[in-house]
């Protein structure tokens, strides 16, 4: 398999595992693990960021409106010094609000995180946890309120949902999903505010690396390569938004759950298998 369509279908990968609740890094590690894809671009800190900004490019693509809409009010909460007469005042700085673990653990966490959570036996094992945990959410969950509903707690919450995604085969919408439930958000408003809380998040991360990015080059190969993985990330990335909302105004996350538990097994019965 040339390096070019792995490069595509780590971007469709990541699409899809961005967004629903089973974990992109985990699918990112343990895919070329799995098929021993061992291409040193696509294993590299260039084409990681291509993937997920990407997927960054997705959500403000599909909350394009959502995110002029939150601009426009924060901005005019600031400018009036009053949260009143517009909900969407105040969702702007809870979103904001719910960031915060997830910026402080990035900047606490990210090098432990590169070097001792990739091992394939514990992104299996937090596979299943989560997907335990989610099913406890699914399970238990009130799911009346609506995301205009949510107030500061129940937000922040979901932030240390979100920075618990460091660690890979949590999955940053499955942590948050997860909260959102146990906090009494409906299915679809719980993903709506991850995904509008995970942009800013993707989008620092970028930047950040941006510079390291630049410094290094790339050959012309090479660009071809990291913009196939981009573009692949972010045209599968909107779609599953589009039909990940479409089906979680009827659909359970059991689907999700049971995906988690039968990937964890077989992660853990291959890593074994190859003794360890």
């Amino acid at each position: 398999m040339t390096e070019l369509l792995q490069a595509i279908l780590l971007g469709i990968a990541q699409g899809i595992t961005e967004f629903a609740p089973i974990s992109s890094t985990a699918h990112l590690v343990l895919i070329p693990w799995l098929f021993g894809w061992e291409s040193p671009l696509l294993n590299s800190l260039t084409f990681d960021v291509a993937l997920h900004m990407g997927t960054l490019a997705a959500t403000l693509w599909y909350f394009s409106r959502e995110w002029e809409r939150l601009l426009r009010a924060g901005l005019a909460s600031l400018r009036e010094r009053s949260l009143a007469g517009d909900p969407w005042r105040r969702l702007a700085w809870l979103v904001l609000l719910a960031t915060i673990p997830g910026v402080v653990a990035g900047a606490l966490l990210e090098d432990q995180a590169e070097e001792l959570f990739r091992a394939p036996w514990l992104v299996a094992a937090t596979l299943i946890l989560l997907g335990l945990a989610l099913a406890l959410a699914e399970r238990w969950g009130a799911k009346h309120r609506d995301m205009l509903d949510l107030e500061a707690l129940p937000a922040l919450a979901m932030g240390l949902g979100q920075a618990l995604a460091i660690v890979p085969g949590v999955s940053r919408s499955g942590g948050t999903m997860t909260v959102g439930l146990l906090v009494g958000l409906e299915r679809q408003a719980a993903a709506r505010f991850s995904f509008l809380m995970a942009t800013p998040i993707m989008a620092g991360a970028g930047l950040k690396k941006l510079p390291t990015i630049l410094s290094l080059g790339a050959s012309a190969g090479e660009a071809t390569v990291m913009l196939a993985g981009f573009l692949s990330s972010a045209v599968v990335g909107y779609l599953c938004i589009k039909y990940l909302l479409r089906y979680l105004q009827f659909g359970t996350l059991y689907p999700f759950v049971w995906y988690r538990l039968a990937l964890g097994a077989v992660v853990l019965v291959v890593y074994f298998a190859r003794g360890g």
